[in-house]
């Protein structure tokens, strides 16, 4: 399973929803709320250490495009990253903040 599909699962809490919604299948339309696609954006952004800007996430529709977000930016988008996302950023620390203490 690949890195993003991990991080959906632990934000949706739904192992079937990962497995199930395709490669290039619309997020936002597929039934994930704003809540839990904030919460993908923050994990992503500890994993790979990269801010995720506006304009990035105008580009980030599909599962595809998550994926190779992750890849360009520094993450094994294949990876076991996940966990350690999940367990190193609770959100603390992301954002306008830019405290540095991202790897």
């Amino acid at each position: 399973m690949s890195t993003v599909r991990r991080m959906l699962v632990e934000v949706t809490g739904l192992q079937e929803f990962a497995d199930t919604v395709e490669d290039g299948a619309d997020l936002a339309a597929s039934g994930i709320d704003s809540g839990d696609m904030v919460r993908l954006v923050l994990m992503i952004e500890q994993h790979t250490g990269a801010e995720v800007t506006v304009a990035d996430l105008e580009g980030l529709i599909t599962i595809a495009d998550y994926e190779r977000f992750v890849a360009g930016h520094g993450g094994a988008a294949g990876g076991d990253g996940a966990a350690d996302a999940v367990d190193a950023g609770s959100g603390a620390g992301s954002g306008a903040g830019g405290n540095g203490g991202r790897a």
